[in-house]
């Protein structure tokens, strides 16, 4: 299972490609070194800062830590996320695989339907 320093790399480069160490530094108002440090493993951020990156990347402080996403795919305290998506989203991890296929084929008949 990758480590806090992998989860944030990926976060940030498969995540949101175009974010650099840089902006995110910026946007939780800390060094781009102090960042780069977290991502390669030399360091580990306080708490304040877990829970800066969590709420900038809209999961938990627990799947930043673990990997672990606790049955929650979007995190409902996002003002970005529209509530309907998030709970839609969060009923469905435990769906079985042929009752996906067939909401994904219902799906693709609604966009073809209104298009």
């Amino acid at each position: 299972m990758p480590s806090l320093c992998e989860r944030l790399k990926q976060l940030r480069n498969v995540y949101r490609p175009k974010l650099t160490q840089q902006a995110l530094s910026e946007e939780l108002n800390i060094t781009r070194a102090a960042y780069a440090r977290y991502e390669t493993g030399d360091n580990e951020p306080d708490i304040e800062t877990l829970i800066s990156l969590a709420k900038f990347y809209n999961v938990s402080i627990e799947y930043l830590i673990t990997g672990k996403r606790n049955g929650k795919c979007i995190n409902l305290f996002s003002h970005k996320v529209n509530p309907k998506l998030a709970i839609l989203c969060n009923e469905l991890l435990d769906a079985p695989d042929d009752k996906l296929d067939h909401l994904i084929h219902f799906w693709e008949f609604i966009k073809i339907k209104d298009s």
